[in-house]
């Protein structure tokens, strides 16, 4: 024959947990932590996407010898901004062989630009790399 236990023996282990303050703690915590995630990511977006854009092309370039390569940019900011914009010159394994840093300061929102990009090797072409704000 089997017992059948229906409980625990009473004061054997301890008090019982009350299953409503423990989960009301932690459901406050995960409210927490869920509103200061909200907030954090809307901060986030909003830096980003708040902050001074600054656009740029390529429009031609022209390789003008083993050790030179000329290039015309078009940026794209707001007429008070300054741009730095990076293009890099590579070559046929697309290795870079040049880079130059360009800083625009002309008043305007679209400024067109002439680079000429030094090399170590023979280039293909003329790449913007990147055009950030300053």
């Amino acid at each position: 024959m089997t017992a059948v236990r229906e409980g625990l023996p009473e004061g054997r282990y301890g008090r019982p947990r009350t299953p409503d303050r423990s989960d009301r703690k932690l459901r406050v915590a995960a409210w927490v932590a869920g509103a200061l995630a909200v907030v954090a990511l809307g901060l986030y977006g909003w830096s980003y996407m708040s902050g001074s854009s600054v656009n740029a092309d390529v429009l031609t370039f022209k390789v003008v010898s083993a050790s030179q390569v000329n290039a015309t940019i078009q940026v794209y900011k707001s007429a008070d901004q300054t741009a730095v914009c990076t293009v890099v010159s590579e070559d046929v394994d697309k290795d870079e062989v040049g880079r130059k840093d360009v800083t625009v300061t002309q008043h305007g929102t679209t400024v067109v630009a002439g680079v000429t990009i030094r090399t170590t090797a023979r280039a293909t072409d003329a790449e913007l790399l990147s055009c950030t704000a300053r």
